[in-house]
């Protein structure tokens, strides 16, 4: 049965009703003030500031390191490609184990971290590849190159947390700064007298 001019102008009011009243809780929300993100720290609030800052932007490099790795882990091919695929795993599942505990000691500390996405394009300084095809050499001397500039961030860092007295900071990184260390001997060596044919 077809509605009548006056019933479909109903259900358009109603549907706009709607809408407004979506609009206005949000906007009551974000009128409101909002509690602060308060945790107990030991830290000055300079100290936490910086600490938490460039631990977030650690985290961001090692989201982008995580999703380079599965991205070559997906894509690799050649003679090698059982080899480099496993590897690539098992660097990838080793580098996103390490962003929790990053982004939780930035929060323990008394900061704030990652939000989004777009938050980690932001600040990473790792550089993204969206290439359609990638060498197997070329793979392992950019997550190389990566690792190990990753691990000069870690270092950077840790000094930060040694300036302000962050001996639980300056522990979680000197883990992390072990194990980025290990993936570098293993892309160097796995690289070794390789061509750029992947052979």
């Amino acid at each position: 049965m077809a509605r009548t001019p006056s019933s479909q102008k109903s259900t358009k009011t109603k549907g706009t009703a709607k809408t407004k009243g979506a609009a206005n809780i949000v906007a009551r929300r974000r009128s409101r003030s909002l509690p602060r993100l308060e945790t107990p720290a030991f830290l000055s609030s300079a100290a936490t500031g910086e600490i938490a800052s460039a631990l977030t932007t650690l985290l961001a490099d090692s989201f982008a390191l995580y999703l380079k790795t599965k991205n070559f882990h997906w894509h690799v091919s050649g003679p090698h490609f059982r080899d480099y695929h496993l590897m690539f795993d098992e660097q990838a599942a080793e580098i996103f184990a390490m962003t929790d505990p990053l982004a939780e000691r930035a929060r323990k500390i008394g900061g704030t971290t990652l939000r989004s996405v777009g938050h980690i394009g932001r600040l990473q300084r790792l550089p993204d590849n969206d290439a359609d095809y990638v060498e197997p050499a070329d793979m392992l001397a950019e997550l190389l190159d990566d690792n190990t500039r990753l691990a000069a961030f870690m270092r950077q860092t840790h000094d930060l947390c040694d300036d302000h007295d962050d001996v639980a900071t300056e522990s979680l990184l000197e883990e992390f700064i072990d194990q980025t260390e290990k993936r570098i001997w293993f892309l160097f060596e796995a690289s070794r007298g390789m061509q750029s044919s992947g052979r």
